[in-house]
């Protein structure tokens, strides 16, 4: 069987496509995420309306917190690819290209960063991610906080399911400004 020769560029553009295909597998399911929050939300509120149970609101915190955590966790993986393709990958592959300089691979990966309205989306989808998986499970606990039914072992419950969704919120914030 004859020897086929594998250049450094074929290489990288195997690569480029791996880290695309995981960057938009990731895409897909963090945005995925959204959804399933707000279809356990409804859940949870709709099963505890009906049952007239508020202690059972405090399903949505830990559900929203490990949710989030997912989202976010995902949304740092499709940032540091775009990263690494920018700041790695794409300079070793122009500079097999055109060893002169000059040539930008990948210009995309730059190009939509430098879009005018880009700090008010992000700020937005800070938002909307402090919302679905901070600010709606904190709604749920002062709900239960308010029905003044709870145990004391379940008010101490809510307690740590309170510090765990303000965790979360730091991390989204920390995470939004990087």
């Amino acid at each position: 069987m004859p020897e086929q020769d594998v250049t450094v560029g074929q290489l990288l553009l195997a690569e480029y496509q791996s880290v695309k295909d995981e960057q938009k597998a990731r895409i897909g399911f963090r945005d995925n995420l959204l959804y399933v929050t707000l279809a356990a939300v409804a859940a949870v509120i709709a099963a505890s309306a009906q049952a007239k149970q508020a202690s059972m609101l405090l399903a949505l915190p830990p559900v929203c917190v490990v949710l989030g955590w997912t989202y976010l966790v995902n949304d740092e993986k499709i940032s540091a690819i775009g990263k690494y393709v920018r700041e790695d990958l794409g300079p070793r592959l122009a500079a097999l290209a055109e060893p002169s300089g000059g040539f930008q691979a990948f210009g995309w990966e730059t190009a939509h960063r430098g879009d005018a309205r880009r700090r008010s989306r992000k700020a937005l989808q800070t938002v909307v991610d402090l919302t679905a998986f901070c600010a709606v499970p904190l709604a749920a606990l002062v709900l239960f906080w308010a029905d003044g039914d709870g145990g004391g072992l379940l008010v101490a419950l809510s307690v740590l399911e309170a510090l765990a969704v303000a965790g979360l919120a730091s991390q989204v914030v920390w995470y939004a400004k990087a």
